[in-house]
Order: structure tokens, then C-alpha cells, then sequence
């Protein structure tokens, strides 16, 4: 189904084309001033200079075209030569009711669906969530889910840091506290203990206690990264602990994701190439794009065109070690081969936009991958308290994502059970539902790039541009639906839309109009505050219809049921849009 746009937009390359114009300047847009018109040309005004006539006649000749249009009901040529255009209200109707019919709102399905692999949430093993998760994980989320619900093949690996010194740390630390352990019995030959010597609790405290000594001991650091070449060596006894540290943080990080409303096709981690990183290195000499370079093997990625200097790209260190960049591009060239994507997709701290450039560099100049295939940073921008420094718990430290939602949860609870009287199950259960909304249009609503402001008071609010007041609008338009089955109302499955009697009814119907474009935008670009954008203006539209129409005591039946499937368009559309976002709506607030 084309969207709206395109087609008022071929109407009006028809009308100049009749008039003897170009019919390519017949390209509609949505006014910039709503209280003239809805739609404006601007055509005329282009085409003055290349038909050497003054723009207000070529706009009063194209109007003259128009006469007899379907799809404009008015059509008004503006000195010096604007063209404003309202929508026929039966044109209208006929874009909804066939909206409405179709699987996906109109959105049309591309003819060649591309591969896709995301890269999202990149958390260490053995070290809890924690605030600094948070961004990867929602936006990740969004992008997946809107890619996909666009027609793509979509695979998401959480790509985890499984393989590096804090495993080392960790192997460290327990040695210090368990020295006796058969772990580190370099003769001991029988199978390992099922049971890791250590819980979930533990092993959140042991790496941070490591970290710190290993940042005032040089002996102890020196400790930690021989007992990670021991790990990545193949030492039995260092990998039987390696398998327990993950074995165990893997379940605890899928719970957490699960409490976001997140998951992953692959939990795949850098431990997964290790094996495969000698070959490509040797690969990369072989064919003449590595040399080494003061002890350090390391490939060139500048190119002619840069204003600014960038760094080789590393890809051992001198003492044979890998890199992040190591794993990463080990990482590509196993998903080529195993996947074969057309695109790929990272998302990260905006702060590692060099260093996925000196990765997509180096794997395109290496032939790692087809030279068709997209490779794609989004570096998204720091979550900050109120005083505009990254979020941080009172005490000044980072804090626990788990620790994050517990209090967005008791915020929402406290306010439901402040509002009206309803059942402590109910009420945790709703808390939950709207405190994921608070928390994920608060980070979603703002553009990937930029730094915001985690505002716990605002993201709450049931007012304003929230998750709440989102899912409030939800919730009243299935309450009025409810009761409208109540009094013996049906609501008819094929849309039985009416011809909009009122402003407010048209503005709702025009911003429904808009859900295919939209989304398109929001997949091209993949872009979820364009989602949130819409949503939000959706809310609004409704709610102002909703303030300004009786819904259900309208007398005059025709006229109800073209509410009626407004509503069910409209809590359709916008419960689509929210679970593109990562959230859902709970049957009443």
C-alpha cells in the first residue's frame, strides 16, 4: 500500500503535467502551517525559473487541473505561488479503511528483504548490569524489533566480553582465597566438580575486589594476566573455572535482560573466535594488508580523502595478544561466513565511533567482507542525572540496572495505589508494565546520539510526553470500547470509518494517515524516537478528539460505529508502535 504522500503526490504531478509542467514538481509535503492547510506544493515556485513564468500563474494553471480531483477537496493558489491543499474527507476514509485491512497498516513489505545482524548489549560475563547497560539493550531492542516488523531477516548476537583480564581477575582472586582448590592442581587428572566454588553473589564481589588490587598491586595485575594467557592457552584447570563463571553469569544476565523485555538469538561471546584469530593474522600478512610495526601487527586504514589522522588498526599486540579490534574483526568474518548478512549493525558508547571506523575500514580492506555489505555504527550518548553528570546512585557510585528498575517499579506502584483502590497483585503487576514504559520511552524519545537526562519525576509522569501518558491513552481508548460491548455494541471487523464531521476527528484521522511513512523512516534510518515522535502526537490527536466528541452517546448510529473503528485504529496503531518501542499496555491504570 503506497503511502499518503506518494499519492497525493502523483495526483499532483498529474495536475501539473495536464497544465504542461514537469510532473516531478508536483511533490506534496505536510504544511508547515496547519492553521492554513494540511498539505502544500511548493512546485510552482521550482518551476518558475525553468519555465521562465511567474510561479503564481503556473500554480493558478495546475489549481484549474484540479477541479474535478478526488483526492483534494480544496485546492488554493497562494501569491507568490504556493499551493495549499486540504484532503478530501471520502479520499480520507477510503486510505483508512484500507489501512485498517491490512496486516502491517499499510506498510509495504520490500521486494528483496535483507539479511541483518545486530550487535547490541556487550556485557562482560561475571560482572552485574548496570546502568551503563541500559542504553545499548532498549535502543538495541527497538532497532531489532522495527527492522524486523519492516520485512527484514534479523539476527541478535549480545556479543559478550567473556574472553579478557577480568577473567584472569577472577581466576586471580579465587587462588588468593582458595589456594587449594583442584582447579589449580596441575596434576590433577580426573573430571572437575559439576558445582562451581562460588555463587552468582560471590562472583559479583570477587571481580571488583580483583580490579582494585590489580590496580595497586603491579605483582597481582602481573598475576591476573598470566592466568588469562593460561585461560586463552587452553589450561584445563583455568578453563573449568571459565566454563562455571559463565555458566552461572549467563542465566543471571538473561534474567535481567528478560525483566527489560529484551532477548537475543545468539550469546556468542569473543571467547567464540579465539581459535580463529592466528589464521586470520597470518591471512592478513600473507596477502600484504599487515606489517609489523614496532613489535605490533598492524594494517593500514587511512585513506587519501581524511582530514584527520587515523591509527593503524591493530591486530596483535607485540607480545601476540588480541585486541578488541582482534575479536571484532574475527567476529565479521565469522558471521560472513556463517551468516552471510547484508548488513550489519553495532551499537555502542559514542565514544568508540574510532575505533569501529578503524574496524570497518580494516575489514573492507582485508576482503573480510563483500564489498556490498553495510557495516553500521550507532553510537549512542550517555544517560545523566539531574545534575547533567552520568547517572550515578546517591552514594556516588554506578549503579545496578536491577537496582535502577526496582525503583522505577515502586515509583509507579506508589502512584497507582495513590490514585484509586486496587489489589496489591494488580497493582505491583500494573507498576511493572508502566514503569518499563517510563523507562524506555524516557531513553527511547531522545535521539540515539545525544546525552539526556534520566528524570525519574518526569518519565513517571502520566502527563506530558511519557511512557505513562502513552499507555494511559491505550487504556482509555480500551475502557471506551469496553463499555461500547457492553451495551450491546459489535464492532465491526472491516472499519466501518465515517467522513469526518469535525476537526479534531480529521486531525486524528491524518495523523493515523501517516503510520506506514513513518515507519518506513524509522527502519531507513533506524531511528525509535521517530516512533516516539508519532506516538506521541497520536496520544494527543486522540485525546483532544476524545475531550471535544461524545463517543458513545452520539444518537446517530452510522456516525457511532465511524468512532468506534477510529478507536480500534487507533489503539491498534499505537499498540503496534509501543511494542516497536520494547513495552506493552496493561488492560487498565
Amino acid at each position: 500500500m503506497k503511502k499518503l504522500l506518494d499519492l497525493l503526490s502523483e495526483e499532483m504531478g498529474q495536475a501539473f503535467a495536464a497544465a504542461g509542467y514537469d510532473s516531478n514538481l508536483g511533490r506534496v509535503t505536510i504544511s508547515n502551517r496547519p492553521d492554513l492547510c494540511e498539505y502544500q506544493c511548493n512546485g510552482a515556485m521550482a518551476g518558475a525559473k525553468q519555465y521562465k513564468k511567474a510561479p503564481i500563474m503556473i500554480a493558478n494553471e495546475v489549481v484549474a487541473q484540479l477541479a474535478e480531483s478526488k483526492a483534494f477537496k480544496e485546492a488554493v493558489a497562494v501569491p507568490p505561488g504556493f499551493l495549499n491543499l486540504k484532503l478530501s474527507e471520502e479520499y480520507l476514509r477510503q486510505f483508512l479503511t484500507d489501512m485498517a485491512k491490512d496486516e502491517k497498516f499499510g506498510l509495504e513489505m520490500p521486494k528483496k528483504p535483507k539479511k541483518v545482524i545486530i550487535d547490541y548489549g556487550g556485557p562482560n560475563v561475571a560482572k552485574p548490569l548496570h546502568v551503563g547497560h541500559l542504553r545499548s539493550a532498549i535502543i538495541g531492542e527497538s532497532i531489532k524489533r522495527i527492522v524486523r516488523y519492516a520485512g527484514h531477516d534479523i539476527i541478535v548476537d549480545i556479543h559478550l566480553g567473556d574472553w579478557g583480564l577480568q577473567m584472569g581477575l577472577i581466576i586471580t582472586e579465587l587462588q588468593e582465597r582458595q589456594p587449594d582448590l583442584v582447579y589449580f592442581d596441575e596434576n590433577y587428572e580426573v573430571e572437575y566438580p559439576a558445582e562451581a566454588p562460588f555463587t552468582i553473589t560471590e562472583l559479583g564481589e570477587i571481580y571488583p575486589t580483583a580490579s582494585a588490587k590489580s590496580k595497586e598491586d603491579e605483582d597481582y595485575k602481573q598475576r591476573a594476566l598470566d592466568a588469562t594467557f593460561k585461560l586463552q592457552s587452553g589450561v584445563r584447570g583455568h578453563r573449568a573455572l571459565w566454563k562455571h563463571i559463565i555458566n552461572i553469569s549467563i542465566p543471571d544476565l538473561k534474567k535481567n535482560y528478560a525483566n527489560l523485555n529484551v532477548d537475543f538469538e545468539l550469546w556468542k561471546g569473543e571467547s567464540d573466535v579465539h581459535d580463529v584469530i592466528p589464521g586470520m593474522a597470518e591471512q592478513m600478512k600473507a596477502e600484504g594488508y599487515a606489517y609489523v610495526s614496532e613489535g605490533a601487527l598492524v594494517v593500514d586504514v587511512k585513506e587519501e580523502s581524511d582530514t584527520k589522522e587515523l591509527p593503524p588498526c591493530m591486530i596483535l599486540k607485540s607480545d601476540g595478544a588480541a585486541l578488541y579490534t582482534t575479536t571484532d574483526l574475527a567476529t565479521i568474518m565469522e558471521r560472513v561466513k556463517d551468516y552471510d548478512p547484508d548488513l550489519m549493525i553495532y551499537l555502542t558508547d559514542k565514544r568508540q565511533a574510532l575505533h569501529f571506523e578503524q574496524v570497518f575500514r580494516c575489514a573492507r580492506k582485508t576482503k573480510l567482507v563483500k564489498p556490498q555489505t553495510e557495516m553500521i555504527h550507532i553510537g549512542f550518548g550517555t544517560m545523566n542525572g539531574k545534575d547533567g553528570k552520568p547517572f550515578k546512585t546517591r552514594e556516588g557510585g554506578v549503579m545496578r540496572l536491577e537496582t535502577l528498575i526496582q525503583d522505577i517499579n515502586d515509583e509507579m506502584y506508589r502512584k497507582i495505589t495513590d490514585n484509586r483502590d486496587v489489589s496489591e497483585e494488580e497493582a505491583r503487576q500494573t507498576a511493572g508494565i508502566v514503569a518499563l514504559s517510563a523507562i524506555k520511552y524516557g531513553d527511547l524519545s531522545n535521539q540515539a546520539s545525544k546525552d539526556y537526562i534520566f528524570d525519574i519525576d518526569k518519565f513517571t509522569s502520566f502527563e506530558g510526553d511519557t511512557g505513562p501518558y502513552i499507555l494511559y491513552t491505550i487504556v482509555r481508548i480500551k475502557s471506551i470500547l469496553n463499555k461500547y460491548k457492553e451495551q450491546g455494541g459489535v464492532i465491526a471487523e472491516d472499519g466501518a470509518f465515517g467522513l469526518a464531521s469535525s476537526d479534531y476527528e480529521k486531525t486524528l484521522m491524518l495523523e493515523l494517515a501517516k503510520f506506514n511513512a513513518m515507519l518506513e523512516t524509522a527502519c531507513e534510518e533506524t531511528a525509535p524516537h521517530k516512533v516516539c515522535a508519532y506516538i506521541y502526537d497520536l496520544a494527543n490527536a486522540f485525546n483532544k478528539f476524545y475531550h471535544e466528541t461524545k463517543i458513545l452517546a452520539e444518537e446517530d448510529e452510522t456516525k457511532k460505529q465511524g468512532y468506534i473503528a477510529l478507536l480500534v485504529l487507533t489503539r491498534d496503531v499505537l499498540e503496534t508502535c509501543i511494542d516497536l518501542l520494547g513495552f506493552s499496555a496493561p488492560e487498565r491504570m
